[in-house]
């Protein structure tokens, strides 16, 4: 594996190996297996979970890791290309990360989404930058548009659960005090039907996902057997469903517009998942969620501390997910 930038990049075989491969790992590691190897983590925006899994990762897998984030003890980057470099940017990317890439094996790279730009976001611009000037295999630990980390770790999930691959799979919007980027419901929107699921979008209006992300996860449906619909009644979404995943993001009506988007959110103080969300027709139904989730405004703290919540093992599941991508890329 030369780079592992978007899940919806490998074919279903490919993702099922690698998710066996997961398994395998979370059963019996292999600790020698990336003996002398160093992994580099460019981080330009903040973490707990993908910073710390992947440490744990290399670790487990016998590798070094080396962590730089920007601004924080380091110099600063430029990311346009055609800056005269005489502000508070010290250095510019087309050197930084040639450099990194030098000391490491593997470069995983996080960055998120401007968040005023929806043209240059959905086409994942500064991600594919970063990637086209490293000299040494890239993991995409969340661009602008993706989180391909989160989604194969959220497959071994629904594995692990023993959720069929045609189960029916409900991704809601849930309210948030702002704007979030697009990834992480991009990304879980692929995976579910690139696994073959009924996936319906739980969504108030404003809150359709751009017509590119459902192209293409149509695309995935076509060649799985899964579907995709949308709605914006609980009860038609939550009837036979087998895992609700919470997460809020941005409009697109509104991108870039703070003000409209929380005049907008305003009135969606409902948008929280609640135990009355499950009715008898959804009394099995898991919950997932990426983390950090804020307690009673994105879900409520009984479903969060109920049974059916999965989000603990759901975050653990990133270390083993990660261990095996950074053995199918570096290991001999």
């Amino acid at each position: 594996m030369k780079t592992f930038s978007y899940l919806s990049d490998l074919t279903q075989a490919e993702v099922l190996r690698l998710v066996e491969l997961a398994k395998q790992l979370e059963a019996s590691p292999d600790p020698g297996a990336l003996a002398g190897k160093v992994l580099g983590l460019l981080f330009m925006n903040p973490s707990l979970r993908t910073l710390s899994s992947f440490q744990s990762a290399m670790a487990r897998l016998g590798g070094d890791t080396f962590v730089i984030s920007p601004g924080h003890g380091t110099w600063s980057l430029e990311w346009n290309d055609d800056a005269r470099m005489d502000g508070a940017h010290a250095e510019h990317y087309r050197e930084a990360i040639p450099v990194l890439g030098s000391y490491s094996d593997a470069l995983g790279i996080r960055m998120f989404a401007s968040g005023t730009n929806l043209e240059a976001d959905l086409a994942d611009t500064q991600f594919k930058k970063a990637r086209a000037v490293c000299t040494v295999p890239v993991i995409n630990m969340e661009s602008a548009i993706d989180h391909p980390c989160q989604a194969l770790a959220d497959w071994k999930t629904l594995d692990d659960l023993e959720i069929s691959s045609s189960g029916k799979f409900v991704l809601s919007w849930a309210n948030h005090p702002k704007a979030l980027p697009l990834a992480v419901p991009a990304a879980t929107l692929k995976m579910a039907v690139h696994r073959g699921m009924d996936v319906t979008i739980l969504r108030p209006n404003a809150y359709a996902l751009p017509r590119s992300i459902m192209d293409h996860a149509q695309s995935l449906a076509n060649s799985s057997g899964g579907k995709v619909s949308e709605t914006d009644s609980v009860g038609d979404a939550m009837s036979g469903c087998d895992v609700l995943y919470a997460k809020s993001w941005g409009s697109s009506t509104f991108y870039g517009d703070a003000q409209m988007e929380e005049k907008n959110r305003a009135s969606l103080a409902e948008w929280c998942v609640e135990n009355s969300w499950f009715s008898d027709a959804a009394r099995e139904c898991k919950l997932m969620h990426c983390l950090p989730v804020r307690r009673d405004v994105v879900v409520a703290s009984d479903v969060l501390d109920s049974p059916r919540s999965v989000v603990l093992p759901q975050a653990k599941n990133r270390m083993f997910a990660q261990m095996a991508v950074l053995h199918s890329m570096l290991s001999n």
